[in-house]
């Protein structure tokens, strides 16, 4: 699904204008940018949102224990 974002300030303008553009493929949305008020992460670190991110290894494990040395073979 792709979706095509349509800043509220030209959303009068284009959404009817890309959603004809777009109607034959079934694959694309037109949205409008309904979002209010200030972004939270402007004039911050990145440092401060590393605290409260948390990165997991999702990996499996290894098991636990030793192998047995490989021979050689000739």
């Amino acid at each position: 699904m792709i979706y095509c974002v349509v800043p509220r300030e030209l959303a009068d303008e284009m959404f009817d204008r890309l959603v004809t553009y777009y109607a034959d493929n079934p694959n694309v949305t037109v949205i409008v940018d309904r979002r209010v008020g200030n972004d939270r992460r402007l004039g911050k670190d990145a440092g401060e949102f590393k605290d409260q991110r948390i990165t997991r290894d999702r990996r499996r494990p290894r098991v636990t224990g030793t192998f047995p040395p490989l021979e050689s073979e000739g």
